[in-house]
């Protein structure tokens, strides 16, 4: 059995209109989501063998204070692919990861986050901005995941987390 988390980029700023989309910083409510995310994953216990990231610097800026806050060190990827990739992309860059990992964080952008989600359980589901699925996948190799259909058995949104869920006092 494979797990697979699901991470849409934390909220960026449009503050600088000359500053291409690669390269949009997050804003101070993105800063704070990505904590929140990465303090859920540490008190849910969730384990991440593998990071595969968007190299985009609001994706890098997210799972940078994500695993700082969940206090996790995982091998972290950045793959231009990712990137404006549609689901079809990210399922050819998971259909490449070594069959040993046992639960993977991919760190992209929608429209393909929330199409891989729905390709993957479906079901649709909104992403917006910091939200983190987690999803469970029968199969023992990555490259197999679309034989059968996933189950969603978590999705949570950074600003409707409460804080007994993040470990806030």
């Amino acid at each position: 059995m494979k797990t697979l988390l699901l991470l849409r980029h934390a909220k960026s700023s449009w503050k600088d209109p000359s500053l291409p989309d690669f390269e949009r910083p997050l804003n101070d409510r993105g800063r704070k989501a990505a904590e929140v995310v990465g303090k859920y994953i540490a008190r849910q216990n969730i384990t991440i063998d593998l990071v595969i990231s968007s190299p985009a610097v609001r994706a890098r800026q997210t799972i940078d204070l994500v695993l700082r806050a969940a206090r996790r060190s995982p091998e972290l990827r950045f793959d231009q692919r990712v990137y404006e990739a549609s689901p079809t992309r990210l399922l050819e860059i998971t259909s490449q990861i070594e069959d040993d990992r046992k639960s993977v964080l991919l760190v992209g952008h929608n429209p393909g986050m929330e199409e891989l989600l729905a390709l993957l359980v479906g079901v649709e589901q909104h992403m917006p901005t910091a939200s983190l699925a987690k999803v469970l996948l029968s199969s023992k190799k990555w490259d197999k995941i679309l034989a059968e259909k996933g189950v969603l058995e978590s999705f949570v949104k950074a600003r409707e987390l409460k804080p007994e869920e993040v470990g806030r006092r």
